[in-house]
């Protein structure tokens, strides 16, 4: 990245406000830029939009799923570069697989640490450059 003084920008996809409230509070005591879509119709564009460094996408979604939605990240070139952490209510192996199947970055079940994932994030894009 040219520019070392731009914030990490982080996309939350997220339809549960209270997840979406404690995530808020996490990226922002994180110092990253951030925004939200509360349902699955919206995310891609805002994806295409803004170009987060990373989506924090989760898998139940009104409209359209996490893995259609991440899916579809990874089927747009231009979009190569974008980190995609799922997280779910359902933790299982399966369900983690299939979402790495589909080109996701990393994978967090809820209810999460905040410190586990403020680690993962860390891992993904580092923090604030």
């Amino acid at each position: 990245m040219a520019d070392g003084s731009r914030k990490r920008r982080v996309l939350v996809v997220e339809d549960e406000d209270n997840i979406a409230i404690a995530l808020d509070y996490l990226m922002t005591r994180e110092g990253y830029e951030h925004d939200r879509v509360a349902n699955g119709a919206e995310a891609l564009g805002r994806i295409r939009a803004t170009h987060p460094d990373l989506v924090l996408l989760d898998v139940m979604l009104p409209e359209v799923s996490g893995y259609e939605i991440c899916q579809g990240v990874r089927l747009d070139p231009s979009l190569a570069d974008v980190k995609i952490l799922m997280m779910t209510a359902r933790g299982s192996a399966i369900e983690r697989k299939k979402g790495l199947a589909l080109g996701a970055d990393g994978f967090i079940s809820k209810p999460f640490e905040l410190k586990e994932l403020r680690e993962e994030v860390r891992r993904l894009i580092g923090g604030e450059v």
